[in-house]
């Protein structure tokens, strides 16, 4: 089936901001229909969302200060991915600096477009078990409270509200699916050593 119906074709661009982590740019692009529009849009270097499963059945999550929306947000561990990392090491490193935790196990889940209409942005789903504590290392300016939730609470939340964060949500989704069977997992070992 070909997609070329859809397809939008760049014409120019041009680059609006380039900040320390945001790069907005403004696109001519041609339409399908042979007319023309603009397309504003953020650049992105991808990210990653971890599921942390406690041998208990909970799931590690956080609480931080998201200064956009001026609130305290529930969420799964995540983190963008440095210029030429791995995605299994940005997901191994998010979770060790943000909550102190390893995995002796991964499984690559997926993958989500969490603002698909304004932004690049890629978010890799993994899940990790086989969890043993270390050291915290948070980024300067960090500051994250870390919880560990039955996934019942945390579908509960989601029920009343509290639970908004898209990429958690995504995340609490491939859970159920995942514990139900439906969306089977591939686990990997991994070394003490690969582990940071």
């Amino acid at each position: 089936m070909s997609d070329a119906h859809l397809v939008e074709t760049r014409l120019s661009s041009e680059q609006l901001l380039r900040g320390n982590f945001l790069d907005v740019r403004r696109d001519h692009v041609s339409l399908p229909d042979g007319g023309q529009a603009t397309r504003e849009y953020v650049v992105h270097p991808g990210a990653v969302v971890i599921v942390p499963l406690l041998d208990d059945g909970r799931v590690i999550v956080e609480r931080q200060y998201r200064y956009p929306l001026q609130q305290v947000i529930l969420e799964f561990p995540a983190g963008k991915i440095d210029p030429g990392e791995n995605h299994r090491d940005c997901a191994m490193r998010e979770l060790a600096e943000e909550t102190g935790y390893r995995a002796r196990q991964w499984a690559y889940a997926g993958v989500l477009h969490p603002t698909a209409a304004y932004s690049t942005e890629f978010i890799e789903i993994w899940f990790a078990r086989g969890l043993y504590l270390g050291e915290r290392h948070l980024d300067d300016g960090e500051f994250i409270e870390v919880l560990a939730q039955e996934p019942a609470a945390l579908d509960a939340a989601a029920a009343r509200g509290e639970l908004t964060d898209a990429k958690s949500l995504i995340a609490l989704m491939w859970l159920q699916k995942s514990q139900s069977g439906q969306w089977p997992l591939s686990w990997v070992d991994v070394t003490e050593a690969e582990q940071r």
